[in-house]
């Protein structure tokens, strides 16, 4: 068992939001989970998945629903409900207590990125529980059948879920993780788009080969990695590749962007063009809350499982969807799929298929995660 450090928790957010692609949620909201743990008196204790406890209980905090911001009439329907006063992810998580019965040793995480690990992170740390050091998809993805879970035949149910107004909904008998994600998205789209859920709550041998190993310590080296190349004026779209077994595939600016909230999602896309070794070229990176496919000169260059991460050279900050800015100077990094993504079963679900392209799965690099 580690106590993470402040130090320990910054890294692995940053990490995180990186290794997220565009999605996992924003980082401000992340440090604000963590900020109010620890403002309580509470330590976050990360376990590796081999030492949880036999029969131990684990289950999976997150929130679900589109990054763009509402449209002020949207807003105008929420305006007069109530809110409930404590974050949604523990209402939840005090209604599958309930619920079930359990005691829970600890939460997995759904997947990595800036705020959806920290809300894991919170329901564990709140809980006086663990964080397990693993998660289904070992990056963010934008639905809840991307993920070793789904691959694995794992049952979702019962699902809880819980919004900002204190309203919660109990799903018995969701027959599979893809009906779990037609539910959910659903609830989400009247609640404001953003709903907190828990699922896969479970003994940790259901779980325990069906997760990617070690995917926290991996956000925390890539964190690291990161946060030391800033410190050291390193080229930090470089360090990353070099540190994840990826590459640079573009450096250039902004040209355009475009997103749109579409059946809870946010859908969009962003336009750069080349600068320095890529002047004269074109880029273009589709967006479904991560982003999914990228195009060099108009030719598919890179699309999922493989991670397409956005760095903000101004700023040096990760970039999260929909925050993209005309004429941003921005290194996309390329970092290889998780393995367990380029299974059959796992590019069934969120390979090129999921994009509506006929082509097979061309690995971007070799995968060595």
């Amino acid at each position: 068992m580690r106590s993470l450090s402040r130090d320990d928790l910054t890294d692995i957010l940053y990490g995180c939001a990186i290794l997220g692609t565009g999605g996992g949620g924003e980082l401000d909201e992340g440090f604000d989970y963590i900020n109010k743990a620890l403002a309580a008196g509470k330590e976050f204790k990360l376990v590796s998945v081999d030492e949880v406890p036999a029969g131990s209980m684990i289950c999976t905090p997150y929130m679900l629903g589109a990054l763009s911001p509402m449209t002020t009439e949207l807003e105008q329907v929420y305006q007069d409900l109530p809110q409930s006063g404590e974050p949604a992810i523990m209402t939840a998580y005090k209604r599958l207590v309930e619920y079930t019965g359990e005691t829970f040793y600890g939460t997995i995480c759904c997947e990595l990125g800036g705020s959806n690990t920290a809300i894991s992170f919170y329901v564990a740390a709140m809980a006086d529980g663990y964080i397990i050091d693993a998660d289904p998809a070992g990056r963010a993805v934008p639905e809840i059948t991307h993920s070793t879970y789904y691959f694995n035949g794992l049952p979702a149910a019962p699902v809880v879920t819980a919004n900002e107004f204190g309203e919660c909904f109990v799903l018995e008998n969701i027959i599979d993780d893809r009906r779990a994600e037609d539910v959910v998205r659903a609830l989400s789209m009247v609640s404001r788009n953003d709903i907190a859920a828990i699922d896969h709550a479970m003994p940790i041998e259901q779980v325990k080969d069906a997760v990617i190993k070690g995917s926290i310590s991996m956000a925390l080296e890539v964190g690291q990695a990161y946060r030391i190349a800033r410190e050291q004026g390193l080229d930090v779209a470089n360090e990353i590749a070099n540190h994840g077994g990826g590459y640079v595939a573009f450096r250039g600016r902004v040209s355009d962007c475009e997103f749109v909230t579409q059946d809870g999602f946010t859908l969009g896309r962003i336009d750069l063009v080349g600068s320095g070794e890529f002047s004269g070229d074109s880029y273009q990176i589709d967006v479904k809350n991560e982003n999914l496919m990228s195009r060099l000169n108009g030719k598919v260059d890179v699309t999922i499982p493989d991670l397409i991460c956005c760095i903000n050279l101004d700023s040096g900050e990760p970039i999260t969807n929909p925050n993209v800015t005309i004429d941003a100077n921005i290194a996309v990094v390329i970092l290889p799929a998780p393995k367990e993504f380029t299974t059959e079963k796992g590019l069934a679900a969120f390979g090129p298929q999921y994009l509506g392209l006929s082509q097979p799965y061309q690995p971007a690099i070799g995968n060595t995660k």
